[in-house]
């Protein structure tokens, strides 16, 4: 060790000195306390050998992390809590020169950070306008510091590489617990008693009991505050409808909101235009033109723009649209970068299943003949209108084909793309709380929003004063506010009655406190106050409790967990719309009729209870519950993601300064068996579950089917029809074991 303390190294102010073993001795004695399975004197001896002379401080200090991160194993997972522990240390002394702290280490004046980053125009200056110093500091005195030992590495890893907010040259200036502030702090700020909730907000997400969704976690605070994770829009059947769907997702994907896109009402390849037979292109160059804005406009450069385009499985276009994101076939058709999604009515499934006939037609021309949308109805009526278009011989374009010729189609793109999503139409309008006013025609980028949807319609162009005034009727343009509810941390029930009633609040001035980049958004989003709580680290919390995946006692546990949470969540938003007012079209909902609670079959005394309560107060959100994936930020809060199972119990990321060693979360002797790997598992039981969650969850689950490439055609085929008759409303993602796809970045809650 004596020739080790001869290295120069270059301190961060530039000034050369000897290597100190014992400073080296100290930050690694902090970074191993309280976990006695991590040698400090292993890790010291293993990074030495890599010092060179001439090293900077960073540079030891990168070693010394990516040293201990690398020990991580199955066997000793707590390395990646000492690696993060060695990343704060970091970070703090980053944060202390980049503020101009002298001899200071640590959190310092955050009061004044709230100053510094409002005059560089990093923090938005209503932060200031709303808190005195006086109340800042207050909630500076709130900060616990201590809590930065919750994450492990790779979760503080990516909150600091991607959340954390810098200065113009990269710098860090915010440390974790202060971003979470800057968070609860907006979202508090038109509360009545706004430091008590700002603290509650800080509360749970400081202890990582719930995530915020990735805008929120970005955004919160700062000058361009969009909060909300997806849009989805209705396209009308005209040009302006289609030009006006490409400009408004094009600035929803400019800050950084995924895009949901319903084009089931736009005419056909081949349809009439102004009369003119055989003059539309049809949907795909449509889609090619939404798929190239989607790569386009992309967030400051960090990422592409996400477009999922939904398509009814009876519209004439239905077989090039199930085209558009594979391999074979004309180029000049293709659209790679979008998402497709088909919407499935019941009857398809069942001229699946009995093997019978399917008729595909143009949508302009069902309206133009039968004096109706096709669309617009489900069920029973949609089942009745589709036999009257069977039969109407003035249809001129109608095409018979084996209904399980087109669902082979979708298997053949799901089996290699993971794609399209599936929305099973009749399931989520029947269960739709607030069809008095409207109807669902699609979901999301990721399959979880059910909410009602109308295309924006162009009224009229007028010159006014030398302007031209565009002016268009609103439509219901959705958005979803989401965030979870870490299941993984959760202890008891009361830990849901005491978290739940928080998150609401917080996902309810979301809807005040956003800001939206087009207009129809924020018309739709104070309309119905929709939002979706939903969960991550479901399979942990399965493991933690030593609950099998493939058991009856899995689906028992998702049933009373969900509905559970479900109370809990009607219940805060019936307290909310008491306080503070109903949403707009409250009157005449299954929530005030009490229909949504008998359909669920809600009858015990508390649900009794709860359901007149309703009928007397209101709903303050139309829609509350709407379970996400939650890839990045389960990550950050070291849990397992959205209801999923894990990949693996241990799992190596490749990172360009170096690989980072996971494993799943609370792995030891006691958890290790109930951690079965996602392609593992049988699917069935996994299907099973989810229809006992969707019980409770009045919008959907962004639900992943788990295959290997050795699946049969008819064993896939049975997954669709198991998943249906279970009463799931979306699937997401195929997730074949040889096929990577790409999650949703914005949508992660």
């Amino acid at each position: 060790m004596n020739a080790v303390t001869t290295i120069q190294i270059v301190k961060r102010n530039g000034e050369q000195e000897d290597l100190r073993i014992d400073k080296l001795k100290k930050v690694i004695g902090y970074a191993c306390k309280d976990y006695p399975a991590c040698d400090p004197l292993e890790l010291e001896m293993d990074a030495c050998i890599q010092f060179r002379d001439g090293m900077t401080t960073k540079e030891i200090q990168r070693i010394v992390m990516q040293t201990a991160v690398e020990k991580t194993s199955v066997e000793t997972p707590e390395w990646q809590f000492v690696a993060a522990r060695l990343l704060a240390y970091d970070l703090y002394k980053d944060a202390a020169i980049n503020r101009g702290y002298r001899g200071h280490f640590g959190y310092g004046d955050f009061t004044e950070l709230v100053h510094t980053l409002t005059e560089k125009g990093l923090y938005g200056s209503y932060l200031l306008e709303t808190y005195s110093d006086e109340e800042i500091q207050e909630l500076q005195a709130y900060l616990k510091p201590e809590r930065d030992e919750l994450f492990n590495y790779a979760g503080l890893r990516l909150l600091a590489d991607r959340y954390l907010i810098k200065d113009y040259d990269k710098g860090v200036m915010e440390l974790p617990q202060e971003r979470f502030m800057i968070i609860a702090m907006h979202l508090a700020m038109k509360e009545q008693d706004k430091l008590k909730h700002a603290k509650d907000f800080y509360d749970i997400l400081s202890k990582l009991e719930i995530t915020v969704a990735t805008p929120t976690l970005a955004n919160a605070g700062t000058p361009h505050h969009q909060l909300s994770s997806c849009f989805i829009d209705t396209v009308d059947d005209s040009l302006s409808g289609i030009m006006n769907t490409a400009g408004a997702t094009s600035m929803v994907s400019k800050f950084g909101g995924g895009v949901g896109i319903y084009l089931g009402k736009v005419r056909s390849r081949g349809s009439s235009i102004r009369g003119h037979k055989g003059a539309s292109g049809g949907i795909v160059p449509w889609t090619r033109l939404y798929n190239q804005i989607a790569i386009s406009v992309d967030q400051l450069g960090t990422r592409a723009g996400a477009f999922a385009i939904y398509l009814d499985v009876w519209h004439a276009d239905i077989l090039d649209f199930l085209l558009l994101k594979t391999n074979n076939g004309d180029d000049r058709m293709k659209a790679h970068d979008i998402f497709p999604g088909v919407c499935i009515p019941d009857l398809f499934m069942e001229r699946v299943k009995e093997r019978g006939m399917w008729y595909l037609f143009d949508p302009h021309e069902v309206r133009e003949v039968m004096g109706f949308s096709l669309e617009d109805s489900y069920g029973e009526e949609f089942a009745r209108r589709y036999e009257l278009c069977v039969q109407e011989e003035k249809l001129t374009i109608k095409t018979e084909i084996p209904a399980i010729e087109i669902m082979k189609r979708i298997m053949a793109s799901a089996f290699e793309t993971g794609t399209p999503f599936i929305f099973f139409r009749d399931t989520v309008n029947r269960a739709n709380p607030n069809k008095h006013a409207g109807m669902v025609y699609s979901s999301n980028l990721c399959t979880e929003i059910m909410q009602n949807m109308s295309p924006t319609v162009f009224v009229s162009e007028e010159l006014e004063d030398g302007e031209v005034v565009y002016r268009y009727r609103p439509g219901d343009f959705v958005v979803c506010n989401l965030s979870s509810l870490n299941l993984g941390r959760l202890q008891s029930t009361e830990d849901i009655a005491r978290i739940v009633p928080i998150q609401m609040r917080m996902l309810d001035n979301v809807i005040d406190l956003n800001y939206y980049p087009v207009k129809q958004a924020e018309a739709t989003n104070q309309k119905y106050r929709a939002v979706g709580l939903g969960t991550s680290g479901y399979h942990q919390y399965l493991a933690q409790n030593g609950i099998k995946w493939e058991s009856e006692e899995h689906i028992e546990a998702a049933d009373k967990l969900y509905e559970e949470i479900a109370y809990q969540a009607i219940k805060t938003s019936m307290e909310l719309a008491r306080e503070k007012g109903t949403y707009r079209v409250f009157e005449g909902s299954e929530w005030q009729t009490g229909e949504y609670f008998e359909r669920r079959g809600y009858t015990d005394e508390r649900w009794t209870s709860l359901k007149e309560d309703v009928a007397r107060y209101g709903m303050r959100n139309a829609w509350t519950f709407a379970v996400a994936p939650t890839g990045t930020t389960s990550l950050i809060a070291g849990s397992t993601a959205s209801t999923d199972p894990v990949y693996a119990k241990f799992f190596v990321e490749e990172k360009r300064s170096g690989n980072i060693p996971q494993t799943a979360p609370n792995l030891n002797e006691n958890t290790f068996f109930y951690y079965k790997e996602a392609h593992r598992i049988d699917q069935q039981w996994s299907i099973r579950a989810a229809g006992a969650r969707q019980v409770h969850i009045d919008q959907a689950q962004s639900f992943n089917l788990y295959i290997t490439p050795q699946i049969t055609a008819p064993e896939f085929l049975d997954l669709y029809i198991q998943a249906w008759e279970n009463g799931l409303k979306t699937i997401y993602y195929v997730r074949n074991q040889s096929v990577e796809v790409e999650d949703c970045v914005s949508c992660s809650a």
